[in-house]
């Protein structure tokens, strides 16, 4: 009994423990943007920094989305849909934004500028930037595990030339709760432009997302040390968090090698370290205080002039930052007095003019209490530079000295120099790297939830995967297969790539209908693109592309369907012509003959009328071509006589041109000839089905005449080069046979009318009783 007790109790508790393990599985996403194709400047390394920042992310069990040189539009509406996406996620949901671009900074708010950005004064910021605090209060918001938001966009930037300059860089900003804020360069600096194909912020990033077992203060922390070695000096990243959870990219097994950091390190004081390692601890902390310490227990060691102008930056921008927190005029005039000539005195001038205050700092004003004392004269030098940049040969900086390896490991052999993507293969579509196998004792957490088919996720240390699938452009199925690779999960893409935000997708579509750019059916499926190519008949085509919906009729444009506007004609209710015959040599519906002319559509007339009078089973005919019918073969007294053929394409195409009314005059005798062919060309169009049925010829067929009488002028000169013969073909009876037909059929194209002078030749119908028996079929 006691056993089967304890047997429920374990049950139960196992039972209870099962939705507390489903609540506590991570979903990560991503957003991942790569902005280098600027008009102004452009940037070298942005797209592929993205692309190997979203792999390395893909690999830690990140859902990304990612692109490259978004327009503002795109931008704003990708970064709307990311974060419902993540709200969508729920609770245990960690969200990471890395941005590759230009940054800008105005009155102490961070932008990200888009590629189409025409940024000509300071006021044009921000309207044409993407202001970064307003989604980093939407993600704090979120009731998310963590938020990290890495800018790569401290550059000396082309914007703003006229007006007031900005401040260099970027701002320095307190992170909202839950999240984490990145700068490739420390506020207030800028970083040099990196050599292809990576950039060192993005490469350091990479690789320490890589090491596994770090936390996410501790990625950032050796991220600086590491992009500080490899631009010797030039460049000195920064962050700020406020993340309670713990996490990590990647957690270290049992088995991994241990590591030679010592944690014990981080308190002790910077005094007690030798001069090269003191830089190397306070650079590690990155703070005000361990600055300060490094210049009391070092200050004339050949590092220190490069501490000081580090300390003088960060000085400048934490004051700045409690003056923008106050917004008062008290707080700016003091901003004014500490650094009249400062990176921010045009901010805190911009502001005072909008609280309608003096520009200038009045004799008397109550001070702001800063938490930072006033800046010595030596740092002045520093911060009075339009720019600040570590790297400026003005300054003449000693270059820093190697970490030591208990702050900084070595990087993997594998990992010092990579090799540079291959082109995209698409628009907007990231550069996909070569990926380096993760080491093997290493391994994302077991409570991630897996993104769908993500190969990079299953497959960081299978390298026949790498080699043959992930880094191979275009695998073969046979190659898919034998890797074990598959598009399971209803059928979801495998995705080698990251997939293009929803908003880029469109667009693409719009620039390149069918898909972006370059990207074939089984490409896109790879790439996890939404609306890749078999999603491309739904996108919205560009004009004149393939596939837009032209109207029937139009140039380049479908026939109009003979069964649905044009019933049997007047010719073929009377038995002239068979319905569904084809005239020998007649061209099929919609097939364009070599040196046809385009139908023309006159203008202002309804396209209503045009389309029945341009509507042609084969529009384009040319002279000596084959009649443009394909419901009316010839009648018999033109059948296989290829001579009458040539003014029959000829009747076709000149009422297309609009034959004016001087020419449309001809007399009965040369009507007779054209007469003879006409029936098989004006079958095509069988527009009498527009008029009233044939049943009374006399009073719709004579309204309808006009238009057709233009035709026979031409039929005329197409007759005449044969003046020889043309007698007897007149003399011979059969002429006045077909004329009903021909005026049956003629009264159908009514938009035809050319002028009131064929009118005349009206009376000529009461001719047609006079057939010969036998060929008039009533």
């Amino acid at each position: 009994m006691t056993r089967i007790l304890w047997a429920l109790i374990v049950g139960l508790v196992s039972f209870a423990a099962l939705p507390v393990h489903a609540e506590d599985q991570e979903k990560r996403l991503a957003l991942v943007v790569g902005n280098g194709a600027y008009q102004a400047s452009a940037l070298q390394t942005a797209a592929n920094d993205a692309g190997l920042v979203a792999q390395t992310l893909q690999a830690a069990g990140f859902d990304v989305i990612g692109a490259r040189d978004l327009d503002a539009e795109t931008l704003r509406k990708s970064f709307r849909d990311f974060i419902q996406k993540v709200q969508d996620a729920g609770p245990n949901a960690v969200a990471f934004v890395y941005l590759a671009g230009y940054g800008v900074q105005l009155t102490g708010e961070n932008y990200f500028v888009p590629v189409d950005a025409k940024i000509a004064r300071d006021t044009d910021v921000p309207v044409e930037a993407i202001r970064i605090s307003d989604y980093s209060h939407q993600l704090s918001a979120l009731p998310i595990k963590a938020g990290v938001i890495v800018l790569d966009a401290a550059r000396s930037n082309p914007f703003a030339k006229d007006g007031q300059p900005l401040a260099g860089g970027l701002a320095l900003v307190d992170p909202e709760p839950k999240m984490l804020i990145a700068f490739n360069s420390a506020p207030g600096t800028v970083a040099p432009d990196g050599a292809p194909p990576y950039g060192p912020y993005a490469q350091a990033l990479a690789e320490m997302i890589r090491a596994g077992g770090l936390t996410l203060p501790e990625v950032f922390d050796r991220v600086r040390l590491r992009v500080n070695e490899m631009t010797k000096g030039a460049e000195i990243p920064w962050n700020a968090q406020k993340v309670d959870a713990p996490f990590m990219f990647f957690e270290r097994k049992p088995d991994a090698p241990p590591q030679q950091v010592d944690a014990g390190l981080r308190t002790k004081p910077i005094r007690d370290f030798p001069a090269q390692d003191a830089y190397a601890a306070a650079l590690e902390r990155d703070t005000l205080q361990g600055y300060e310490d490094y210049l009391q227990a070092y200050p004339n060691d050949p590092q220190a002039k490069r501490v000081r102008a580090i300390v003088a930056a960060r000085r400048e921008a934490i004051t700045w930052r409690r003056t923008y927190n106050a917004d008062s005029t008290d707080a700016y005039w003091s901003y004014l007095r500490r650094y009249p000539h400062g990176p921010h005195a045009y901010d805190a001038r911009r502001r005072l003019a909008y609280l309608s205050a003096a520009l200038e700092p009045p004799p008397q004003f109550t001070v702001l209490d800063y938490d930072v004392p006033p800046p010595p004269p030596d740092e002045i030098v520093y911060v009075d530079r339009p720019v600040l940049y570590y790297s400026d040969p003005v300054f003449d900086f000693a270059p820093p000295p190697p970490p030591p390896v208990f702050f900084l490991p070595p990087p993997p052999p594998d990992f010092v120099v990579l090799p540079p993507p291959p082109p995209p293969i698409g628009l907007f579509v990231l550069p996909t790297p070569f990926f380096v196998a993760m080491p093997a004792y290493v391994a994302a957490p077991a409570y991630v939830v897996p993104p769908q088919n993500n190969i990079v996720f299953n497959n960081i240390h299978n390298t026949t995967v790498i080699n043959t699938v992930i880094n191979n452009p275009n695998p073969t199925p046979a190659q898919l297969h034998a890797a074990g690779v598959t598009a399971a999960m209803g059928g979801a893409p495998v995705t080698a790539a990251p997939q293009l935000p929803a908003a880029a997708m469109q667009r693409a579509n719009l620039a390149q209908p069918g898909g972006p750019q370059g990207v074939t059916p089984a490409q896109g499926a790879a790439m996890g693109a939404p609306g890749a190519a078999p999603n491309a008949a739904a996108a919205p085509n560009a004009m004149g592309a393939p596939g837009a919906h032209t109207l029937p009729g139009a140039k380049n444009g479908p026939p109009l369907p003979q069964s649905a506007t044009a019933p049997p004609s007047a010719a073929q209710q009377h038995g002239a012509v068979q319905p569904g015959a084809t005239q020998p040599g007649a061209a099929q519906p919609g097939a364009a003959q070599p040196g046809a002319k385009p139908n023309v559509v006159a203008p202002g007339k309804p396209a209503t009328a045009m389309a029945p009078a341009n509507a042609q089973p084969a529009p384009p005919a040319k002279p000596g071509a084959a009649t443009p019918t394909t419901n009316a073969p010839a009648s018999s007294a033109t059948a296989g006589k290829p001579g009458r053929q040539q003014p029959l394409s000829h009747a076709a195409t000149a009422p297309t041109a609009n034959v004016k009314p001087a020419t449309a005059p001809s007399s009965p005798a040369s009507r007779a000839p054209s007469g003879r062919s006409a029936p098989a060309a004006r079958s095509a169009p069988a527009h009498a089905a527009v008029s009233p049925p044939p049943v009374s010829h006399a009073a719709p067929v004579r309204a309808a005449p006009p238009p057709r009488a233009a035709p026979p002028p031409p039929r005329a000169a197409a007759v005449a080069p044969r003046p020889a013969p043309a007698p007897a073909p007149r003399a011979a009876p059969p002429p006045p046979p077909p004329r009903p037909a021909m005026q049956a059929q003629r009264a159908a194209p009514p938009p035809r009318m050319a002028a009131p002078p064929p009118r005349p030749a009206a009376p000529a119908r009461a001719a047609p009783p006079a057939c010969p028996p036998g060929k008039c079929k009533h």
